[in-house]
């Protein structure tokens, strides 16, 4: 495994971290969770990413990773880094979506205790509030930090100018922003609009969410959408009509490089995102070990060439 600093701090996370969004909660195979995640430990895969609504149902995902830290993973404590989020929707009424300094606070106590710990390393603010001021909720991160619940915090799907913002109050507090979580892969590209450069002026690091594109930019759609495929699920995240025709030609395209390389397109992709140096990780997720592994065999081959990158860019453009 590669270790890379986050932004300015002392932190190191892992070049990619397993992200629990899909597949840890109740409706799955818990022998199945369970093996992916001590898989991922095994190979060096020291951060997991959750969120107190990831489930289905929501806090799900946090239960299950703490039956496992119980019975697997205690006596590794110190060397795990485990981040929650909290401001989409957890709950019905008024405190359980959002940023309010009432729902952050109940939120993350809500988290330690499904995962049964006294902190987590990074708390996140999920998204921007529009009707809370944003000084409310920074000063709750600061808080949270003073309060020995978390170690360090983040933000999740801020543009530019918020991010900009937030960083700086939370500088003021005396609380650094240690990460931001945006959504960036070669199909969803706003990470370089601006983004990308307020995190290296402000020092902060950046941490990648769908880098395959919701498995677009697998081996899954060279021939069209399978019956068992995220597009396929009418609840899926990836619509059936956001896979084009046009979108399956660059595909293909993208997979013959790859192949080139030697490697599978979703090690190319993930590959591609962690070019930039700005990049400290990059979240994968998971339904089997093998995907796992496959994703970590990467880094045997991580470097592509300016040759390769525009190539890669006039497939994209086409």
């Amino acid at each position: 495994m590669i270790y890379n600093r986050c932004g300015k701090s002392g932190l190191k996370l892992p070049a990619l971290s397993l992200g629990l969004w899909h597949n840890f909660g109740e409706v799955d195979d818990f022998k199945t969770a369970r093996a992916m995640a001590l898989r991922a430990f095994d190979l060096g895969i020291t951060h997991f990413d959750l969120a107190n609504n990831y489930g289905p149902p929501p806090g799900a995902a946090e239960e299950t990773f703490g039956k496992i830290l119980c019975s697997d993973l205690a006596s590794h404590r110190d060397d795990l880094i485990i981040s929650s989020k909290a401001g989409y929707f957890m709950r019905p009424g008024p405190y359980g979506d959002l940023g309010s300094r009432k729902y952050l606070i109940s939120s993350l106590d809500a988290s330690l205790r499904r995962l049964r710990i006294d902190y987590v390393d990074i708390f996140y603010h999920h998204r921007p509030d529009p009707d809370t001021p944003l000084e409310e909720t920074m000063g709750v991160l600061d808080q949270i930090v003073r309060s020995g619940k978390a170690l360090y915090v983040g933000i999740s799907n801020y543009d530019a100018m918020q991010t900009r913002q937030a960083a700086r109050m939370l500088k003021s507090l005396g609380t650094p922003c240690l990460i931001h979580q945006p959504k960036y892969s070669m199909m969803e590209r706003h990470l370089e609009g601006g983004l990308q450069q307020v995190l290296r002026e402000e020092g902060i690091g950046c941490i990648v969410f769908s880098p395959l594109a919701q498995g677009l930019l697998t081996d899954r759609y060279l021939r069209g959408i399978p019956k068992d495929s995220r597009a396929a699920k009418p609840h899926g995240f990836l619509k059936r009509e956001q896979v084009t025709n046009e979108k399956l030609a660059r595909v293909r395209k993208l997979n013959d490089l790859a192949q080139r390389r030697g490697q599978t397109l979703a090690q190319l992709a993930l590959a591609w995102v962690l070019r930039l140096p700005e990049v400290t990780s990059a979240l994968i997720g998971a339904s089997k070990v093998a995907q796992i592994e496959d994703s970590v065999a990467m880094l045997k081959n991580k470097a592509i060439s300016p040759e390769e990158l525009r190539e890669m860019e006039a497939i994209l453009n086409s």
